[in-house]
């Protein structure tokens, strides 16, 4: 069996935009007939650059060959170029095809690629979502929403926690720079406190509350946010601190009873295993359409159980990765908790054949062969994306 054909989908993702202005798939073809979906989590150019870098990778590496040799065309990819290092766009790419290749290897044998990576450990998966605002509006200046109004979050905290969620995500300490890290200011941490004590007023001890930064801060800074919230109990406190440290990270760790969380950003098993290895975080959040796909996620997993660490895979993207983040999930022992976008629904059901299985809080692992979803090409064409901003963008002035 071999790979014959690609495809690829820009597609814009319409109002609100959960989950980000665009999603990046692929699809890869084999001579019999065999179609394996991916997704490439990249922002670092315009999404239609990142299409020409998945067709030289496709034409360089993947077509003509046999989509079970993962591991050598990984390592063909990483070192493609004389690299050999992370690259933040190549793992994007590579993730991509990669995931693909795993969809296919798991309809050819007819099991779901979690079968394949161990088998089924967890039946069922914990979720969470980010707090989102109540109407179909991005507006997080001009009127309350759950970004600046801490009582109108706590309402839809205990609303989503009704439905079945028992961990919410939030981020009320400001925006964030491609100046940054930054001191908070003072009004951002009173801030950021109140909005932890209106949730844990609003949801008890029926939900965790996820602190969500992104990376805004100094390790002396953050340190001081940190103490705050400790009364409130967070079960984490995302990625205080810019990725390229994780040194300076450790020192937020060491200094905080909140446990620290990170890793969107962050590609393959060497830059995890830095922050295993100083005691950055103790819950990974690796984004499999970015680190460098389910095999390597699969071992970033295996590096964090001997450590004692969790993982939490990552998803600001499309629901192609939130599937593979499911097989990982589903055979990781050391699984703490899934992102989603609210309950897979909108416009991330619509884009797939079937939708995801979202039951009171859970996601229930498919047990279709490959990734257990199929995209629909009708939708992806129908909402082609062809404008020019990327898929997140960082304030260009110093706050």
């Amino acid at each position: 069996m071999k790979i014959k054909d690609l495809k690829t989908f820009v597609v814009a993702n319409p109002t609100p935009h959960f989950g980000g202005r665009y999603f990046i798939f692929l699809k890869l073809i084999t001579e019999s007939g065999i179609e394996g979906v991916g997704e490439v989590y990249c922002s670092t150019f315009g999404p239609h650059v990142i299409v020409k870098m998945i067709e030289d990778v496709f034409e360089r590496h993947v077509e003509g060959t046999d989509p079970f040799r993962i591991e050598t065309l990984w390592r063909n990819v990483y070192g493609r170029g004389y690299t050999l290092r992370p690259d933040v766009s190549l793992m994007g790419v590579l993730s991509g095809l990669e995931i693909a290749l795993w969809d296919i290897c798991g309809k050819a044998v007819g099991k779901p690629v979690y079968e394949l990576l161990g088998g089924k450990v967890h039946e069922k998966l914990r979720s969470y979502t980010y707090l989102y605002p109540k109407t179909e509006t991005n507006d997080t200046i001009d009127e309350p929403n759950v970004y600046n109004d801490p009582d109108l979050a706590a309402e839809v905290a205990a609303e989503y926690v009704a439905q079945g969620f028992t961990a919410i995500k939030f981020d009320p300490s400001g925006p964030y720079s491609a100046f940054d890290p930054r001191q908070p200011s003072l009004e951002a941490m009173e801030g950021s406190e109140l909005f932890c004590k209106r949730i844990r007023e609003a949801v008890g001890s029926k939900a965790d509350l996820l602190f969500g930064t992104h990376g805004q801060f100094t390790p002396a800074g953050a340190i001081r946010l940190a103490r705050r919230l400790e009364a409130y109990d967070p079960l984490w406190f995302e990625e205080p601190i810019p990725p390229e440290r994780p040194e300076e990270m450790a020192k937020v760790a060491r200094q905080t009873s909140i446990p620290i969380a990170t890793g969107e950003r962050l590609t393959t098993k060497y830059e995890f295993a830095r922050v295993l290895e100083t005691g950055a975080a103790s819950i990974l959040q690796m984004a499999l359409g970015r680190v460098g796909g389910i095999l390597e996620a699969k071992k970033i997993a295996g590096m964090a159980e001997a450590s004692y660490a969790q993982i939490a895979p990552h998803l600001y993207c499309g629901p192609i990765e939130g599937a593979a983040n499911i097989q990982l999930s589903t055979c990781s022992p050391n699984f703490l908790l899934l992102e989603g976008i609210q309950r897979w629904d909108g416009f991330h059901a619509e884009i797939l054949k079937q939708p995801i299985c979202w039951d009171s809080g859970y996601v229930i692992p498919p047990t279709q062969s490959g990734l257990g979803v199929e995209l629909d090409e009708t939708v992806a064409l129908a909402h082609s994306y062809s404008d020019k901003d990327l898929h997140l963008e960082m304030e260009e002035n110093p706050i």
